[in-house]
């Protein structure tokens, strides 16, 4: 039997540990980080000076001091000392500074990309793939500036979005 869980290394206590009290604790501690994890800050390269019990942080690139050699890792503050977990593809975080959302691509952290095949507001789809390109219209036998105008601007702001292609 492996010592620690697939996904989460989590560790297994065993039938004849002692003090099973402590693996257990140390699981507990591990799921607190990581199970809807909230980061305090993705771009420092040293632990702040007065860490607060439970923060956890990711690694900037570069790091020093006790982060060293710990770029892109989760830096959890527990019982007084750092603890680092490995991402793994997919994983998110709530990044608190900025206000959004950060997921793991296996190899870098991004934050504040939304991914989505179609976007449903009540149900209803509002956002989907994107759409053919549509030239700007032009021509005709009645010109009306304006509404060509319209249009234009229209149409200009749905490329701008990616709605539809350039």
């Amino acid at each position: 039997m492996a010592d620690n869980t697939a996904r989460l290394t989590l560790p297994y206590i065993k039938a004849s540990q002692s003090q099973k009290e402590v693996t257990h604790a140390e699981a507990l501690n591990i799921l607190d980080a990581l199970v809807q994890p909230v980061v305090e800050d993705r771009d420092l390269t040293a632990p702040p000076g007065t860490p607060t019990e439970g923060d956890l942080y990711i690694v900037g690139a570069g790091a020093t001091g006790v982060w060293a050699g710990e770029d892109g890792k989760l830096a959890h503050y527990v019982g007084g000392a750092w603890a680092f977990y490995a991402p793994r593809t997919g994983w998110r975080v709530w990044l608190k500074d900025e206000a959004v959302e950060a997921r793991y691509t296996g190899s870098t952290w991004v934050a504040g990309e939304v991914r989505a095949a179609t976007v449903l507001v009540s149900g209803t789809q509002v956002v989907g793939a994107q759409q053919n390109a549509i030239a700007d219209a032009t021509g005709g036998t009645t010109v009306d500036a304006e509404a060509r105008a319209a249009l234009n601007a229209l149409l200009a702001a749905c490329r701008a979005h990616g709605l539809i292609a350039t």
